[in-house]
């Protein structure tokens, strides 16, 4: 009988696209475009609580002097220029094109940079919240270079896994974080793993369909699920891809920091004003 309903009824068996939930451009500061905050869209996203969008010249770059962090870790992903960095486990550097920046900042860390090329610089950083084990854990910071960061055809694994290419990166839950650059008239397939029903993607360069059309600086969050999505590029397109289980647990904020509670929000912060303190009197920050 079950057969019987299936060849009359294909409706009932056809796999029917995610939908768009929720899209946004989110707010421009100059060249900075912040498509998810911790208090907005992060709320609904969690663990990924932030996603600024950068498209930065030279002669415009703004001053990225060393500042805190606690209870995240950000992901930093160029797809043209490069950057400065340095952070207070003591790493610094060229982060080039192509290149991330893994930065867990756990109980409290520093991190800064600059503009390193000439011309434009362009990519996406990204904050994740920590779990209760994490948020309060060690700093890790590690920078990885373009030949180091794994692909599976046109996506490179930033963070987690999908078809045969890992990142090498630990992450602190279940998640998926990939940069994809695909050509006018391509498709791509993303399928979650299972559990990932918080998925989301915004777009860098170019317009997609899903079939639903996305525009180059757009963030569009999915329906709750982890059926498969369906890309067809429109244009070239770079885009950032997202997905993950959900993150159960309250956000508590600070400036720089997000944390499950308030009172591990401020042990958080005292260690970012014990580096503070020890900044000040190295010289590296004005009192």
């Amino acid at each position: 009988m079950n057969q019987t309903i299936a060849l009359r009824s294909p409706d009932l068996v056809r796999e029917r696209p995610r939908r768009i939930a929720v899209r946004t451009h989110g707010r421009r500061h100059g060249p900075i475009t912040r498509l998810m905050s911790p208090g907005d869209l992060g709320e609904l996203l969690k663990p990924f609580v932030f996603l600024d969008l950068f498209d930065i010249q030279e002669t415009s770059f703004p001053n990225l002097g060393l500042h805190p962090h606690s209870g995240i870790a950000t992901l930093t992903h160029l797809f043209e220029g490069a950057v400065r960095y340095e952070d207070t486990t003591g790493a610094t550097g060229i982060l080039p094109e192509g290149g991330v920046e893994w930065f867990k900042a756990g109980h409290g860390a520093w991190h800064g940079g600059g503009s390193a090329s000439a011309g434009r610089t362009r990519g996406f950083q990204l904050w994740v919240a920590l779990s209760p084990e994490h948020e309060l854990g060690p700093v890790e910071s590690i920078y990885q270079a373009p030949e180091d960061i794994a692909r599976d055809g046109p996506a490179r694994v930033l963070l987690g896994a999908h078809g045969a290419a890992g990142s090498p990166l630990e992450a602190p839950a279940s998640m998926n974080y990939l940069a994809v650059q695909l050509e006018a008239g391509q498709s791509w397939r993303y399928q979650p793993p299972a559990g990932h029903t918080v998925t989301w993607m915004a777009l860098a360069t170019g317009a997609v369909a899903t079939p639903e059309p996305v525009e180059a600086g757009e963030l569009v969050v999915f329906s709750a699920g982890d059926g498969a999505i369906d890309i067809q590029a429109e244009s070239n397109t770079e885009l950032v891809l997202g997905s993950a289980v959900p993150h159960p647990h309250d956000l508590a904020l600070g400036y720089y920091s997000v944390h499950t509670s308030p009172a591990t929000l401020a042990a958080g912060e005292r260690r970012i004003d014990e580096i503070r303190a020890r900044l000040e009197r190295e010289g590296r920050l004005r009192p």
